[in-house]
This record gives C-alpha cells, structure tokens and sequence, in this order.
C-alpha cells in the first residue's frame, strides 16, 4: 500500500502523459505515443453496468471484507538492525524506507517461515467478524510471490525456509470456498525486485512476466477479485506504468474470466479503470459519483506485522465506520497484517469478533449486508441511515437523553409506517417535524457500539417500468458532426469505454470522431433526478432543450453533473453530444434521485426518435 493517504481524484494531466510517454505495449522508448489507430474496430470495452450487473452483484452485496498484508516483510515484523546497531521501523515498505541493501534483504527473507500460517483459522476468524471476502497479497512492492510462481524463483517456494510442499494461497482457497467466501489477491504492479522493471528497454519483459504471474493466480486459485496497487508515478525504481497499460491488462483479465472484478488501481485511479475506486485509510462524505468504492482502513497504523504498533481501533470505531461506509453505498475492506509465522494478532481477532458479535446482534447486520445509500434522507450528526428495500435502519451512535428525539431531514416524500429499536422491544415514536420527521426511542442505548432503530416506510410511488430499447445514436467520422453521419442506429444505453482502441463502427476512425444520441428519457419517480456523464474527451446534454451539462473543452475522463427535475411516467426529451479528440475515449450517462440509485440509466427507460 501507499505510505500516505492520496486523495481520491483523477490523475492530472502532466502526470497522465509522463507515463504514457513510456507504456505502449513493444519495446517502450522515451518518445510521443502513437496515435490511435486510423480506424475503429469498434470494440466497446464497456460490457456490463457494474452498478446493476450479476457480475458485481455479490460484491455490492457483502459490503465488509478482510484485507491481509502478508510477504517476506512480516519476516522482519517490523523492525531492521542496521549494521552500526540502530534499529529502523517499517512494515510493509521496510526494504525501501529503512534503505535495506537488496542481498540482505534477499537473505533475511530466505530464513521466512510461516509455518503456522492456518487458513482455516483465518477464515473462522473473518467468518466470526461477518467479513464475506478476503483479499490477500499476493505481491507486494518487494516483487516477492506468495505462492510458487513459475516466472522467477523469488517467491515463498524458492526462496525461504517454509515447506515447499505447502501452497499457502491455495489452502486459503479450499478454506474460503468451504466457508462460502469469496477470495481476492492484491498483486502490486510497482516492483522493486525485478531488474527488468525499471528500464524502457527491458519493460515490456517485466510485462510479460507479469501477464504470466496473473494468468497462474486466475488458472490455478480462480479468484473472485482482483486488487491491483503500485501505480502511481515513482521513482527508486522509476514507474512506468500508464493508462495505456492498465487498458490493456483489464482488456487481457476479463478474456481470461469475464466475471473478474477489478479494482481501478489497474490502470490510474481514474474513474474509468476498473470497476470500483479505491479510497486509502478515508471514508468518502458521500456516495463516489460514475464509480462503485471500497474504503480500505487498517486495523492500526500498518498494513504488514509492526510488533511495536499498539494503536488499534477501538470496536466502536470499526462497527461506526462499516455503518457510515454502508450507508454511502460503499464497501469496508479490513487490514489484518499476520506476524512472520503467519498468525494474525490477537488483538485484531479481538476486534473482529466484537465487530461479528455486533452485526449477528438482533439483525443488526441488516443496516450493512445488501443495504445502501438511502437518499431519502440526509445523513444524521447522530448516525447513519441505510437502506434495504422499504426499510430504513438508523444506526445512532450518539444516544439522545431520555425523552429528546432524533430528527430525520426528508429528501423526498416518504411515510413512516413504524419504528423499533432492535434488540430492546421499546416502542419509538414517531412524529412528522418540519422537513421531516422526529423519532424518540424510550430507554438507554441497548448497544454500547451503536444502537439501531429498524424504520418501516412506505416510499414514494413508483411508475410501471418502462418498455424503451434505448436512443437513436448517430456517429461521425469526425469532431464537428460535420456532414451526413456514417452510422445510424439505437444504442441500448449509453455505457461507452472505446479506451484506446475502439470507435462507435469499423468505419469510424478511433481518433477524432462524433456521436450524438437523441430520443426521451423515462423516470419511474416525480423526483429531482441527478444526471451524471462520465466522459473522455466532450460532452454536452440537453433535457426538453434545456442545457444541463456543458463540458466543451477537450478534458480527460471527467464526472459532469446536473440536477434535473423529472416527472414519473412522462418521456423527457434528451440529446447528448459527445465527441472524441484523440486518446482514450469514453461517455456513460447515469441517473440517481432519492428513490433511484446510481446507475446506468438502463434501456427499458429511454426511447429512441
């Protein structure tokens, strides 16, 4: 992982061309990328809507997992003895922080053991906290493989003390798949150890062997996920990771499993790599617009073993911070970072079991599994509300005093149909107050951790769903929408990531063309809608010819916004205008409203001209 939180945007776009000057798949040179090809084979990489697809479905709906930071660092858990007797302190990033010569380093993880590592009691462990996926490092920055990798011999088979007859990913696999969890690698791009890795000529070999690492963990341990890192733009050594590479690794992925879930450190944190976004160590305010998230947090101050690290998150912060993720619409992924015999801390499985206790409580678990994003109702200063179905659950993590109310701010007209405090059997009142409604639950907080009152609703009504097959797309082959267009024909949404090789027709070069899709939009709900593009290089959107959004100037892949107010069952007029300038290209449109998450706007609800 990273050794400070970055924050959660795009890349700028003086970064975004250092690294493509040196990515594009032969022999890499310090030179300007070539342009894109003069014709698009129309290739749309854009297969699914990972806001609503089965794919991503079990994703969305586990919403808590457990990350493990684990490889030749735990060896040192934590600390190095330089040669003049000082000590220097790291986890993870030991090698490159504390300066560790690469023989030394080479020698002390030849003496690695985890002899004790026991997936099966790590898999009890995230089964007793009520996490529903592990992801574990597969690789790491130190370039060292967890598993016996056939490209090189630095890996846990080859170059240690454990036995070579044990496979430790593997045994997490047959555990996982026992428990009915789902696995996950993380594998780091950035690496320290392989001496192809840092030079334009020899590049493309480090490439190769990276494709062959990936392709033995999809063909032999069938993951469920893929959690990419190391990215970024460094040095020591230099990264030459780009845009260009990440399009082609993910394009590379779903041909070997079309149903891998990717995360977007696979290209550069952008809003259109991968299939959800990443915060570090935060938790975003609201839900991420354009993109699904997962917020990883460690349970104290590193991801590997740091014997010394004894600031651990209390239980209270870990439940409250699951609560406040979930109630965003995101995911929680857990760090717990093994010791050098492979055995998680205890005070990590104290915490975890705490936090499982909770979610088992009473249903509790219901504000979290299959819950999100209400919209109906603005986040508390007492709490968070989550959503299921035609269910609120207000978790209060600040109880009120005896007799004082809990006030829920309206987005939209709902009605309350009742109220309880799970586990307690008090009635709550409920009473309709200014721009909302006040609950006053009776008796202390039942929960220590966060007390949650279930709330039925009757939500707004929603219109039948619609019958359209989507809008009338026309397509020129150029920027102007000049001339008759090339092509004509009904896209059934519009979800288009042409990337860096594609166009919306063979007879559309894939640099410098237009399209333009016109036709109605449908809501179900009399709501104010917020429309959302996602789009790479120009966009333009008119609602019953109104402008709403107007980004004209050639930009990078960009999230654009507007707030539209929509009446159920009528068909609004729409035409979006896009247009490609050259590099990668992108335009998606998605809809949300408080009765409506976000999401693609899908084909039952368009109409075409």
């Amino acid at each position: 992982m990273e050794r400070r939180t970055r924050p959660f945007r795009l890349l700028g776009a003086l970064g975004l061309l250092g690294s493509l000057l040196l990515s594009l798949g032969g022999p890499a040179a310090a030179a300007p990328p070539p342009s894109r090809p003069a014709t698009g084979p129309g290739t749309n990489h854009a297969t699914d809507d990972p806001f609503t697809a089965d794919r991503t479905s079990w994703w969305r709906q586990d919403r808590f997992g457990m990350f493990i930071h684990f490889g030749a660092y735990s060896n040192l858990e934590g600390e190095y003895t330089r040669p003049d007797g000082t000590v220097c302190r790291d986890a993870e990033w030991i090698k490159r922080q504390c300066k560790i010569p690469g023989a030394e380093y080479e020698k002390q993880a030849a003496t690695f053991n985890p002899a004790d590592f026991d997936a099966e009691a790590i898999v009890k462990a995230a089964k007793a906290a009520g996490q529903r996926y592990i992801v574990i490092t597969s690789k790491h920055h130190d370039g060292y493989a967890m598993w016996p990798t056939k490209q090189n011999r630095w890996n846990l088979r080859d170059h240690s003390a454990f036995d070579p007859h044990r496979d430790i990913l593997s045994e997490l696999k047959k555990a996982t798949d026992a428990a009915g969890i789902k696995l996950g690698f993380y594998y780091s791009i950035w690496d320290w150890h392989d001496p192809d890795f840092a030079d334009p000529a020899t590049f493309p070999r480090y490439k190769k062997r990276m494709y062959g690492q990936l392709k033995e963990l999809v063909d032999h341990y069938d993951p469920a996920l893929l959690w990419f890192d190391g990215e970024w733009d460094a040095d020591n050594p230099t990264n030459r990771w780009s845009r260009r590479d990440g399009a082609d690794l993910q394009a590379y992925l779903h041909r070997l499993n079309p149903h891998l879930i990717v995360n977007n450190r696979v290209g550069k944190r952008g809003v259109t790599d991968g299939d959800f976004g990443t915060p570090e160590q935060e938790i975003p305010a609201q839900p991420v617009d354009g993109q699904l998230w997962e917020s990883c947090m460690t349970l104290n101050d590193h991801w590997g073993f740091a014997k010394y690290d004894t600031h651990w998150k209390s239980p209270a912060t870990v439940v409250r911070n699951l609560l406040d993720v979930a109630s965003r619409g995101g995911n929680y992924l857990l760090n717990v970072g093994p010791d050098r015999r492979g055995r998680i801390p205890q005070p990590s499985v104290d915490r975890l079991r705490t936090t499982g206790a909770w979610l088992r409580a009473h249903g509790q678990g219901d504000a979290v599994y299959g819950a999100g994003y209400t919209g109906l109702v603005a986040e508390p200063s007492w709490g968070a509300v989550s959503r299921r179905g035609d269910t609120l659950y207000a978790s209060v993590a600040s109880w009120p005093a005896s007799g004082a109310p809990l006030h829920l701010t309206a987005e939209a007209p709902f009605t309350i149909t009742g109220a309880e405090v799970l586990g307690s059997g008090r009635p709550v009142e409920v009473t309709p107050s200014g721009d909302g409604y006040d609950l006053t639950p009776s008796g202390p907080a039942p929960d220590p951790l966060a007390s949650v009152i279930r709330i039925g609703i009757t939500p707004p009504k929603a219109a039948p769903a619609g019958n359209g097959t989507g809008l009338t797309v026309q397509s020129w082959a150029n920027d102007s929408f000049t001339g008759p267009p090339a092509v004509t024909t009904v896209d059934p949404t519009v979800n288009k990531s042409y990337r860096f090789d594609g166009s919306p027709d063979p007879k559309i070069p894939a640099a410098h063309f237009s399209t333009r899709w016109t036709g109605s939009i449908q809501p179900r709900y009399d709501e104010t809608y917020t429309l959302t593009t996602v789009s790479d290089d120009t966009v333009r959107v008119w609602i019953d010819g109104k402008p709403v959004i107007d980004h004209a100037t050639p930009h990078e892949a960009a999230v654009d916004k507007a707030t539209v107010s929509l009446k159920a069952g009528h068909r609004h007029r729409i035409r979006i205008d896009y247009t490609e300038r050259g590099g990668e290209a992108h335009m998606k449109l998605l809809w949300s409203s408080p009765s409506q998450s976000q999401q693609i706007v899908p084909q039952r609800q368009l109409y075409a001209d």
